[in-house]
């Protein structure tokens, strides 16, 4: 006669197991996410105040001097992987990284223009530059660019550096993996000094230790009679949705510039500033305001007394990355521009509309002469 109790202690002893497994698979789990979080804490670059970047013409310097009137050219490339058949994850949309085909077509891109500027500007200031990063696919890209500016100095200055970016979790788990990229600034003149200037404030740890470190990218060249011309390329904190940690790196470039007029010196800072002009409409271009950003429009109180805000309004710099770019239906905005000194008479600023094709931003270009 069987055991009645029998097929019931089965069933429970089968739970337990299955229990047991859950909770070693949960224990695994956890431990490799703390594991991950104090790998990351101990990996995380912690860059100096001021860093000094060498040059590359040394002793040049004092045979060449900027002239009067120049031209700037910025650009946020966006690593070459967010072209206008991309979204991305970070910004709503789904999208992680390119294809390695369409990867090489928006860098190729990328370069090709710039070859075509090289005569025509003096100094060309890009945002999300890689050099070794998994998102695309470990190519120098500075190095790319560099190829397609021969004469042109160079000085780059890190501002991500993430060993593993864990994100987004989701299936198939698709991480973002190791990051290694920056600013670069060109340029026609030797400088006689390059720095790379941390701005104060961020996020709170934990996601700090996965965000960018935002910077300032400054060149310093000399002019007649002493003084001297800054070129700044920026890249201002994303996805701070208070607007304070912009707040302070606002308040940081304004005391710094402030002291610069004050000695007479010349000032450009131009570059990604992820937040619209003073006075400017964020729906100026487009009604539809994209999920998940933040359109905070600056005073000009923000900037250094007496300064210039200079942007080409026909024309849009920015789209959203929730999907894909279709012209007349994509989210478009303005954030792509230049502030300068009081002793700087702009001539012109001109956006140049390629359909965000190759990035998910625009060149813009500013050309001015320096009131000596």
């Amino acid at each position: 006669m069987p055991f009645v109790g029998l097929g019931k202690t089965n069933s429970a002893t089968m739970l337990r197991k299955i229990m047991k497994y859950i909770g070693l698979i949960l224990l695994v789990l956890i431990l490799s996410f703390c594991g991950l979080l104090i790998f990351s804490t101990v990996t995380d670059y912690n860059p100096e105040p001021e860093s000094e970047l060498a040059l590359d013409a040394e002793g040049k310097a004092a045979a060449m001097m900027v002239p009067d009137t120049v031209s700037v050219l910025i650009w946020n490339v966006g690593y070459a992987g967010l072209g206008a058949e991309m979204d991305f994850f970070n910004d709503g949309g789904k999208g992680v990284r390119p294809t390695p085909e369409l990867n090489t077509s928006y860098l190729n891109g990328i370069s090709s223009f710039l070859g075509t500027m090289k005569d025509s500007v003096d100094f060309i200031l890009i945002q999300e530059i890689d050099r070794d990063s998994k998102r695309s696919y470990t190519t120098d890209q500075v190095k790319v660019l560099s190829e397609k500016l021969p004469g042109f100095d160079s000085h780059f200055a890190v501002n991500y550096d993430v060993k593993f970016v864990p994100v987004p979790f989701a299936l198939p788990y698709t991480p973002y993996g190791k990051t290694f990229g920056g600013l670069v600034s060109y340029s026609r003149y030797p400088a006689i000094s390059a720095t790379r200037i941390q701005y104060p404030g961020g996020f709170s740890w934990p996601t700090k230790i996965y965000m960018l470190d935002r910077c300032a990218l400054e060149q310093r060249y000399k002019l007649p009679g002493g003084k001297e011309l800054l070129i700044v390329n920026t890249h201002n904190t994303a996805y701070d949705a208070t607007g304070e940690i912009k707040k302070v790196e606002l308040a940081f470039l304004k005391k710094r510039y402030e002291a610069e007029t004050a000695k007479g010196n010349f000032v450009i800072v131009g570059g990604d500033w992820n937040q619209v002009p003073p006075g400017f409409d964020s729906k100026h271009f487009s009604s539809n305001i994209a999920d998940d950003y933040t359109p905070q429009a600056l005073t000009k109180d923000v900037f250094p007394a007496g300064y210039n805000v200079s942007y080409d309004s026909s024309l849009a710099t920015n789209r959203s990355n929730v999907t894909s770019f279709v012209k007349g239906s994509t989210y478009t905005t303005l954030i792509d521009y230049f502030i300068s000194s009081p002793n700087i008479e702009i001539l012109k600023v001109r956006g140049i509309d390629l359909g965000f094709k190759h990035s998910d931003h625009q060149p813009v270009i500013l050309k001015c002469v320096l009131k000596r």
